[in-house]
């Protein structure tokens, strides 16, 4: 899949970043181009990427301060700019726009379904979102924006795929250090799934395509990747367990969005020397797949690679259904809650007889 990038905010600068320099380094050729998008300029400053500082009229380069409705005014009045500045990335060769967020912070949560919905409106490919939800312990504030930003994109994208960070943070880590490999995973899982069928290393017996991933993403709603993989033998009668073990990592351990099994449709990409990879294997594992997921649209193909490991890629489309969705909702609603009883009146603390009123 041909693709054109465009990062919204500091967390979607940073991974928008990650992706363009693993396919790159890949040589994969799938991001046709990227760019990056932000109301604060010490976030565009060290990204190697071009950026569109947008808000200098009511922010002055400062940031939105994590005020995410500031964020959706800021981008609706300056969309125009990011979207003259993207235009020429967006040729005839561009088979889908990804807009990257963080859906906690301002500007990419208020941001994103802003430009998601003029993308769209712009043009015939499809606009995916990639949507980083906040960890629990990030803030209530963070909390209500990503509620209301993942309601607001769900709508406006045609398909969103949601990255948990609270699941892929490990713990004794930095903050920095995790956000980083946070990004480097999720990098290999969407850069994988943008060049399967792209640029293949031998002939595969079913290689999936461009068409085959847009078709599981029509479900629309969220979406979830997931990633395995494990050592293979030469023989692919040996590989049947290999291929199957690879499916379920990616599907128990490795999803971007855990236990997100509930889905509307799915793809497995099984990538690998064709040599090595086993048919029976593959057939087992779409089989389990169904299963799992209780969908009926259950894509399989190759994706070709001259390794001596078996990889799993997994898509699941419609995830909303899933317990980790409704977890994260009800986190938000409560966040709501707790938003508004945390907000008293200052004046409040001077209601006495003993004062009056200025005004």
């Amino acid at each position: 899949m041909k693709a054109v990038l465009l990062g919204v905010g500091q967390a979607g600068g940073k991974l928008t970043t990650a992706l363009a320099e693993f396919d790159a380094d890949a040589g994969y050729g799938a991001v046709l181009d990227a760019l990056a998008v932000n109301t604060a300029s010490a976030d565009l400053d060290p990204l190697p990427l071009e950026t569109v500082l947008v808000g200098q009229s009511r922010v002055n380069g400062h940031g939105v301060g994590g005020d995410n409705e500031l964020g959706a005014e800021v981008m609706d009045e300056d969309a125009v700019e990011v979207l003259d500045a993207l235009a020429p990335k967006i040729t005839a060769e561009a088979e889908a726009v990804f807009v990257v967020a963080g859906l906690g912070g301002g500007t990419g949560s208020g941001g994103a379904p802003i430009l998601v919905r003029e993308l769209n409106r712009v043009y015939d490919v499809p606009v995916y979102a990639i949507g980083i939800l906040p960890g629990r312990d990030e803030g209530t504030m963070y909390q209500v924006n990503a509620g209301r930003s993942l309601k607001t994109l769900v709508r406006e994208a045609d398909a969103t795929i949601l990255l948990d960070n609270d699941a892929w943070r490990s713990s004794g880590e930095s903050v920095e250090g995790g956000y980083a490999a946070i990004n480097a995973s999720m990098a290999k899982r969407i850069g994988l799934l943008l060049a399967a069928g792209e640029a293949v290393e031998g002939v595969g017996e079913s290689v999936v395509d461009t068409s085959e991933v847009i078709n599981t993403l029509r479900a629309g709603g969220m979406a979830a990747v997931g990633f395995a993989s494990a050592p293979a033998a030469e023989d692919p009668e040996e590989n049947v367990t290999t291929v199957m073990s690879a499916v379920r990592s990616a599907v128990m351990t490795g999803l971007s969005l855990p236990s997100a099994t509930d889905a509307d449709a799915a793809l497995i990409a099984v990538a690998g020397n064709p040599d090595r990879i086993s048919r029976k294997g593959s057939e087992k594992a779409r089989k389990w797949l169904q299963d799992e997921t209780g969908s009926m649209q259950v894509r399989g193909g190759d994706f070709p690679l001259d390794s001596d490991r078996i990889a799993a890629l997994v898509l699941l489309g419609g995830v909303e259904r899933s317990q980790r969705v409704e977890a994260f909702l009800e986190r938000a609603r409560q966040a709501v809650r707790d938003e508004k009883e945390e907000t008293p009146d200052p004046a409040a603390a001077f209601d006495n007889d003993e004062l009056d009123d200025l005004l």
